[in-house]
């Protein structure tokens, strides 16, 4: 244990070195400058040139080298609606004209899934998930999913990035219901036995882009759920139902350059959500703290660091809405290790290095399909990683000790704009291993 517990902030130390010297070693790689005298996009059949425009850090007389281009290329393809981007340079009449080449994915597509909960079988879940992005060219996106089997659901999504055209308005919509099992292991032994809170969700949010890497957002919620039975605890009011009302508000503050699979910039969010709001005799506040760093080291080499805590305050926290490790969020090396508190702290470090760097596949070879859809940005990583991570409950200490710790070795699977895929090997602090499979970056 000890090992670990010096290993972890060696890592970090010597990442912030590594980090340093690969910065000075690459900025003489970067003084090559042009000033860009006109900007043209061709590709975008469907999608507004001021969805492409709005996520670059330069424009028309600003000077540029290879890296931030290829910094703003990562950025207009995060938008996740173009199978390929490409920046180019062109002489014409002695002017330097950018071309903006993209490539549109397609827009509407079912995607089906399965969910092994902890690799326990007893809580598998499938379904599908149907998506329509882009389709009026503002980038909005309108899901709607299906989950049969362990805690079925169905929701409906809907986000629009700019409200009015050419805005920096933005809106989203979101209803749910379903059945989700309880998650405590304190309310479950005063029930004495597992059970499952039906549910209701609605939200309503909208917020501002107050300039290319700030935004900031409220949004107006209504929970309601029903236990099987009541006693003090299982829901936040004095019955067995709670009809809840939520204020929420939250900033973000994101440089990434590739959000899929980050490989430099911060990401910093905050949320705040207040809950019940006197209503009913409920009244308790929610918030989350998530800090990420990324950088590039040396050659293909990079970093990461994640810092992130769910804290809960107020007259009384209903059971469904403690602060969890082991589901949503885990420890490597714990990941089927459920724990619960009031609040939650979970800090992850990670560097990872291409096996396969970006390759273009396209597969339009295959008449059935149209070419949208088999067009895609493959890449492979290795990855090594080390997670440590715990919960409190209200007035308990805060001791290293009590901290799971975690650490192992991964490969990352790129098939972009569409998904992810991790497949990793994780070990505790006293060697016992475990496999993970997961979808999505890890952070």
């Amino acid at each position: 244990m000890i090992r670990t517990l010096i290993f972890i902030p060696l890592l970090f130390f010597i990442s912030v070195n590594v980090y340093s010297q690969a910065v000075a070693d690459t900025s003489d790689n970067n003084n090559l400058l042009q000033v860009i005298d006109s900007i043209k996009i061709t590709g975008n059949d469907i999608t507004e040139d001021f969805i492409i425009q709005r996520e670059m850090t330069f424009g028309i007389g600003d000077t540029v080298t290879s890296q931030t281009l290829n910094y703003n290329k990562e950025r207009i393809f995060s938008l996740g609606i173009f199978n390929k981007v490409e920046l180019r340079i062109e002489k014409g009449n002695g002017k330097n004209i950018l071309d903006i080449i993209v490539e549109e994915s397609w827009y509407i597509y079912p995607i089906p899934f399965a969910d092994l909960e902890n690799s326990d079988w007893k809580k598998f879940s499938y379904g599908i998930v149907v998506l329509i992005k882009n389709f009026r060219g503002r980038n909005e996106t309108l899901e709607g999913k299906m989950k049969l089997g362990y805690d079925p659901a169905f929701s409906l999504k809907y986000y629009n990035p700019s409200l009015i055209y050419k805005s920096n308005v933005f809106f989203n919509a979101a209803v749910a219901y379903g059945t989700t099992r309880n998650k405590s292991k304190i309310a479950k032994t005063i029930y004495g036995d597992d059970f499952d809170y039906t549910y209701v969700t609605d939200l309503l949010g909208a917020g501002y882009r107050l300039n290319t890497f700030n935004w900031a957002s409220i949004d107006f919620g209504y929970n309601y759920y029903e236990s099987p039975e009541y006693f003090k605890g299982i829901t936040a009011s004095e019955n067995r139902v709670d009809k809840i009302f939520s204020l929420g508000l939250a900033y973000n503050y994101d440089t990434r350059d590739l959000v899929q699979f980050p490989r430099e910039g911060t990401l910093f969010s905050y949320y705040m959500q207040f809950k019940g709001l006197g209503v009913n005799n409920i009244d308790y506040r929610v918030f989350k703290i998530d800090l990420r760093e990324y950088w590039k080291l040396i050659g293909d080499l990079s970093g990461k660091i994640r810092l992130t805590t769910r804290q809960t305050a107020g007259r009384l926290i209903p059971f469904y809405d403690y602060s969890f490790l082991g589901f949503e969020e885990a420890v490597r090396g714990h990941f089927s290790t459920e724990r619960e508190g009031n609040n939650y702290y979970l800090g992850s470090i990670e560097f990872n290095h291409p096996i396969i760097k970006d390759v273009d596949v396209s597969l339009d070879f295959i008449p059935i399909l149209p070419r949208k859809l088999l067009s895609f940005r493959l890449a492979l990583y290795a990855e090594f990683f080390a997670d440590m991570g715990t919960t409190q409950f209200r007035g308990e200490p805060i001791r290293l000790r009590d901290f799971d710790k975690g650490y192992g070795v991964g490969l990352s699977l790129l098939l972009l704009p569409y998904n992810l895929a991790r497949l990793e090997l994780a070990f505790d602090e006293f060697g016992n291993s475990e496999f993970i499979f997961g979808l999505g970056t890890s952070f």
